[in-house]
């Protein structure tokens, strides 16, 4: 079955979850508008489900951070969570 991966990203804004769509325009997203707490995993299986997504067999939420400026360590930190998904209907996106 063919996975795709999923991303949450928050810059200290409002949480997005996207699922990653290579070659589109525009990839499936949900937003929350609160900056904390972060999104409980309960709630971001919820989200993936609603676009039609759901965590992919035996796939785990790994975290990373990132920042706008790499080469300047004072500039805000970007969350960003990822995970393997696959679509809940065929198995495939």
């Amino acid at each position: 079955m063919k996975t795709l991966t999923a991303q949450m990203a928050s810059d200290g804004g409002p949480w997005h979850l996207y699922v990653v769509l290579y070659g589109e325009n525009q990839w499936p997203t949900v937003r929350w508008e609160r900056t904390g707490p972060v999104p409980t995993v309960a709630e971001r299986r919820r989200a993936l489900a609603s676009l039609g997504y759901q965590v992919a067999p035996g796939a785990a939420w790994s975290w990373t951070e990132d920042s706008r400026d790499p080469d300047d360590d004072s500039t805000p930190v970007l969350l960003i969570a990822a995970v393997a998904v696959r679509g809940r209907d065929r198995g495939t996106a």
